[in-house]
């Protein structure tokens, strides 16, 4: 997978900290597990940030069913 950049010399991947929820990663990104599998991911990611999702390392929406965010 190539780092492509646009005009302004950004890759186009955004990573934005979401107040009480998850990190969402936006784009085009290649994903490595910690089973050493990679994986091209395009679009919308939720990553759990709380510890609690039971999906981790993507979110399920845990959070919202608890204070560990606030």
């Amino acid at each position: 997978m190539t780092n492509e950049t646009n005009e302004s010399g950004k890759t186009g991947i955004s990573v934005k900290v979401n107040p009480k929820g998850p990190y969402l990663v936006s784009g085009k990104f290649l994903f490595v597990g910690a089973d050493g599998k990679e994986e091209v991911k395009e679009g919308n990611v939720a990553l759990c940030r709380c510890g609690l999702s039971k999906n981790k390392p993507f979110c399920d929406g845990t959070h919202r069913e608890t204070d560990v965010l606030d």
